[in-house]
């Protein structure tokens, strides 16, 4: 306790000039190097969320091209068929003489250096061909550790059954070496004669491993990641490290995940790695890049704030200690008054007598504080007046849009004189117009909104008979649930499938699901609806058109238009910005809307409904 209070009594009698100085430190210095900091790491961990989300999508694209260039090398031995002789050759039984043992070995030789070594097939280093204890074969390069007894050993089994799917045998599994240890694999597959239902050989193709280095390439250009392909062992089949081809990853059962990314622990420099698993192959495509790479050019930035932060700070630390020697003494007076419009105390009256300077500066003060605590107030009042003005000016545009075309259809239906279609559609639009009229509510229960839409494409299912079809789907959580859901959301989008669709499409088909899915923002459910057409799609310009738009201010003006601006101007306004439409338009084949919207229960959904009334009249 003595010592204690000997620190305070310290701290009360240090002069006012080293306390300003002090608070120079403490609301300038550190907080600006906090914020120094705290940007620096959000922004090095945002490349690094990047990067991770990034690679495991290039890893499977060039997934996907591997796996399609090994299906084409696979197909390579169906060319034998192209040629009757060499066919007829592999018919023929072993017993023959020399000479014509050694005419057909040099034919199949041949042709097999022709078809399959050309210029056509770069990747393709040796070709191996066995057929009733006969052993063709044609290389690039020389090659030690395959002949026929070599190539039987290991696969009798495959060689006296009928296995149609061509297989995979890595160098390890196989004694066969190329001259400069060329990385390769060998692809296995039976000639099958179809006409006869036998087997006429096995056909093994060594392929080098230089096709997956143009593909990974391509994506990949920085020099300081590593990329490698293995098996499901930890066999690395590929390496942009030419040395480590053959070797083991020792890591691979400690993998968090096979399709992903993660950060390396341990000792050592971190790295992030993206992997993905072939389900096609088996394989294991890793990409590691060690974390400081991803950030050299922040760590620059970073180092040249740093030394201009150290030379702001020096000199404002100078003018400060000048300022504060000038002013400590009158300034004394108004110490107290400043600490509590520090602490946030708008309420105090900062009164003080003297007509000095300093007097003057109190009451400056005073002013200031009031001023500030009356704008604060104002600006809060207009603010929240504006947005509800907003809100209620928006889904007003909905109904005369509604009407109108809900009208137009009914009247070509009595134009034609169908009396019952005529009386459906009436009913259906009495139904309509009581929900558009009699509920003032900005939320309404979600199956009054899908019961609305249904009317709404029953009317148009009247008027474009076959040429439009649609379907309702809502997810058996969604039936179960009293949710609640803005009103007229889905009409104007259906109107616009309708719209553009029917333009150029002879039968257009509309299909809405609705279903609760999580949010990765907030770990909520929210209510997803989804709206696809086979409409026209849109083109790449117009839709970069449209999400500028969706991204912009929600405020929407009169002559703006309906639609999607619209609903979600109106979504984002009740709910935030986490919440609105998305769109995937492939241009000639479709669209598809995506609205997200909360799961607010019944009781939730009246709450926030009558709250935005309640504040509307108050302020009305």
């Amino acid at each position: 306790m003595i010592s204690r209070l000997r620190e305070r009594l310290k701290l009360r009698n240090t002069r006012l000039s080293s306390k300003l100085i002090m608070t120079y430190l403490l609301l300038t210095v550190i907080p600006m190097s906090l914020l120094g900091y705290v940007t620096y790491t959000q922004f090095t961990r945002s490349i690094e969320e990047q990067i991770g989300e990034y690679m495991p999508r290039f890893l499977n694209q060039a997934n996907s091209n591997i796996e399609q260039r090994l299906m084409e090398l696979a197909s390579l031995p169906d060319l034998l068929f192209n040629s009757d002789d060499m066919i007829a050759i592999l018919r023929r039984d072993e017993e023959q003489s020399v000479s014509d043992r050694n005419k057909d070995l040099f034919s199949l030789n041949s042709y097999m250096s022709r078809t399959y070594l050309g210029g056509s097939n770069p990747d393709v280093l040796a070709v191996f061909l066995l057929s009733k204890n006969r052993f063709f074969q044609s290389s690039k390069v020389a090659y030690t550790g395959f002949d026929r007894d070599q190539a039987i050993a290991p696969y009798r089994y495959e060689l006296s059954n009928l296995v149609e799917k061509p297989k995979i045998i890595l160098p390890s599994e196989t004694g066969l070496r190329f001259q400069n240890d060329v990385p390769y694999i060998l692809i296995m597959k039976q000639i099958a004669d179809t006409d006869n239902r036998r087997i006429l050989g096995t056909m093994f193709i060594a392929v080098q491993l230089t096709f997956i280095d143009r593909i990974l390439h391509d994506f990949e250009k920085n020099d300081k990641a590593d990329l490698w392909v293995m098996n499901g062992k930890g066999e690395r089949l590929y390496h942009t490290d030419p040395e480590m081809i053959g070797t083991f990853d020792a890591e691979i059962d400690r993998y968090p995940i096979r399709n992903g990314s993660f950060r390396t622990t341990g000792a050592g420099p971190q790295r992030l790695v993206s992997v993905t698993e072939s389900a096609e192959l088996g394989w294991v495509f890793v990409h590691s890049i060690p974390l400081k790479y991803l950030t050299e050019k922040t760590d620059l930035v970073r180092n040249v704030t740093v030394f201009a932060f150290i030379g702001v700070v020096l000199v404002t630390a100078i003018l400060a200690v000048v300022l504060s020697l000038n002013i400590t003494r009158p300034l004394k007076k108004l110490s107290r008054l400043m600490k509590n419009a520090e602490m946030g105390h708008f309420q105090v009256d900062h009164s003080l007598q003297s007509r000095d300077e300093v007097g003057s500066l109190a009451r400056s003060f005073n002013s200031m504080i009031t001023t500030t605590r009356e704008l604060i107030q104002t600006n809060y009042r207009i603010e929240i007046r504006q947005k509800e003005a907003e809100l209620y000016a928006l889904q007003s545009q909905i109904n005369p849009h509604f009407i109108y075309n809900t009208l137009e259809t009914i009247g070509m239906a009595v134009e034609e004189r169908e009396t019952e279609t005529v009386v459906d559609m009436v009913t259906l639009l009495g139904r309509m117009l009581r929900f558009s009229v009699g509920n003032k509510a900005k939320s309404v229960p979600l199956t009054d909104e899908v019961q609305h839409i249904r009317d709404y494409l029953t009317i148009q299912k009247y008027r474009f008979e076959d040429r439009l079809t649609f379907d309702i789907q809502l997810g058996t959580d969604i039936e179960r649930e009293n949710l609640y859901s803005p009103k007229f959301i889905l009409q104007p989008i259906v109107e616009n499938a309708i719209k553009h669709g029917l333009e150029t499409r002879k039968v257009l088909d509309i299909q809405i699901g609705i279903g609760k899915e999580m949010s990765f923002r907030s770990g909520k459910q929210d209510v997803v609806y989804r709206i696809r057409d086979n409409g026209p799609g849109i083109p790449a310009e117009r839709m970069a058109e449209l999400e500028e738009a969706l991204r912009s201010d929600t405020h929407i003006d009169k002559d703006s238009g309906f639609g999607l601006s619209n609903v979600n101007a109106r979504i984002v306004l009740m709910h935030g910005p986490e919440y609105g439409i998305q769109l995937h338009s492939i241009y000639g084949k479709g669209t598809e809307v995506i609205v997200r919207i909360p799961a607010l229960n019944g009781m939730e959904g009246l709450a926030e409904s009558e709250g935005m009334d309640k504040s509307r009249g108050e302020e009305e």
